[in-house]
């Protein structure tokens, strides 16, 4: 399958897992739908087993492997299953509009790709922009505080960048359906103490689950599969150039199904993280 195939359909995916993840959160605490989440992905490998290549690991690669688990899924899911109590399904896919730029400074860090002008002026314009729709938010019942939901998501997002990065290094190395199962582990034992500290639901809701089983299986297994697939076939700053796709799909998604709308000062602090987009773009491709 072609790799940009490939980053379209995760990114669709991931657009669409704002408003699955809006859904369950509403409905469960944020911990035990990201402890459901990461059992059943892990559930799946474990049914998968036989298309996972055996794990071999390299002498090493036990720094890559920590801060690939740490930054996704525990991190990120943490962050942002908290950011989604407090902010809209569509404003925080805006605040991913950041994600390539953070990738292009983490991989010019980690693994010494090229950082140019454009990257640094686009990342203070999406910087810029992920604050200012963050202040004109007014709150509502889909973002009863979009000031504080949104800074978790920008926290969420800059793991998501330590993730790319990371993954990127040990696809090398690794097969990706492997790396995913490995998520599914650490996210499972990460989130599992979470539920000493709250109250189990005793009443369930359909429409929930069914939100964490398309979280856990289609987005988590599906997205990030083909998204890895095409990483290693493909530049660190192409594929993250991808996830640009992401807030559009989350607009559409969360318009259509949540029946979200956007204020004026909203779409203009969009805009702003979208010129800064266009700035690195030429960059982000190269």
């Amino acid at each position: 399958m072609p790799a940009g195939l490939c980053f379209l359909i995760a990114t669709f995916l991931w657009g669409s897992s704002f408003v699955a993840l809006k859904a369950a959160i509403d409905i469960y605490p944020p911990s035990f739908v990201i402890f459901l989440r990461m059992l059943i992905t892990l559930l799946i490998c474990f049914c998968l087993k036989p298309w996972i290549k055996r794990f071999k690991y390299q002498q090493g690669d036990w720094k890559w492997l920590l801060m690939m688990s740490l930054a996704e899924p525990c991190l990120y899911f943490l962050f942002e299953g908290y950011a989604m109590q407090y902010t809209s399904a569509s404003q925080a896919g805006i605040i991913v509009s950041c994600l390539p730029l953070m990738v292009a400074f983490f991989a010019f860090f980690l693994i010494q790709e090229k950082l140019s002008k454009q990257i640094i002026i686009g990342f203070g314009l999406c910087i810029t922009g992920s604050i200012l729709l963050s202040l004109v938010s007014p709150n509502t019942d889909h973002a009863p505080n979009p000031l504080l939901g949104n800074t978790l998501e920008f926290i969420a997002i800059v793991c998501a960048a330590f993730y790319v990065v990371s993954m990127k290094h040990l696809l090398n190395r690794y097969s990706a359906l492997s790396l995913i199962a490995l998520q599914g582990l650490s996210g499972t034992l990460f989130f599992a103490p979470f539920l000493l500290f709250i109250e189990l639901p005793v009443k369930h809701d359909v429409n929930a689950l069914l939100n964490i089983l398309y979280l856990g299986s289609a987005v988590t297994l599906g997205a990030y599969g083909m998204y890895n697939y095409a990483l290693a076939r493909s530049s660190v700053l192409t594929a993250a150039a991808y996830s640009n796709l992401v807030p559009i799909f989350a607009l559409l998604l969360s318009a259509l199904l949540l029946n979200e709308i956007l204020t004026v000062w909203q779409w203009a602090s969009i805009a702003v993280v979208f010129i800064g987009i266009l700035i690195s773009k030429r960059h982000a491709y190269v």
